[in-house]
């Protein structure tokens, strides 16, 4: 029977580029999510959709179903003043604050000697991945469930915060 919008479904998984491990949640916390409103990468909710609790599956993602192609022209070269006091290396991923007031990811891409080339592709962009899924189990959402789109699970426990400063305290 194929998972149907609005359940809430729960997997183990590891993910692969190439031989490289990328993420795993494998003898951790389980991953919990809304199926059919876009809380994980399309290409693996599609993969999964007709799988079952306790089944199993290693689903290949193309990069247009995962993080997207790679985008040549989506670098940045910024004046190196403006990574006063940080200690930069050719890899490492920071975050900043976008134009529309929301968090962005960046990679030093090169380090010139009075500019820096960022790249705001997603690390993982142009990528086919593999990933090794394990379905824990599936239940149809509460109606909060399936008015917030959150599930019960990944909900901050009384007095915490969801750590995006939303105010959901």
């Amino acid at each position: 029977m194929a998972i149907e919008a609005n359940q809430i479904v729960s997997i183990e998984y590891e993910v692969k580029d190439g031989d490289t491990v990328v993420d795993s949640n494998v003898g951790g916390d389980a991953l919990v999510f809304m199926f059919g409103k876009g809380q994980i990468i399309p290409g693996l909710e599609n993969g999964i959709v007709n799988m079952e609790i306790g089944e199993k599956a290693d689903i290949l993602v193309q990069p247009a179903d995962a993080y997207g192609e790679y985008n040549a022209e989506a670098t940045q070269e910024v004046p190196a003043d403006q990574f006063a006091g940080i200690d930069l290396a050719v890899g490492m991923t920071l975050y900043g604050q976008g134009e529309d007031g929301g968090t962005v990811q960046v990679t030093v891409k090169e380090i010139k000697e009075d500019t820096v080339v960022i790249d705001f592709n997603h690390p993982l962009a142009g990528k086919a991945l593999m990933f090794s899924v394990a379905i824990n189990n599936i239940r149809d959402a509460s109606a909060e469930e399936a008015m917030t789109g959150i599930p019960a699970e990944n909900k901050p426990a009384e007095g915490e915060s969801c750590g995006t400063g939303c105010g959901c305290h």
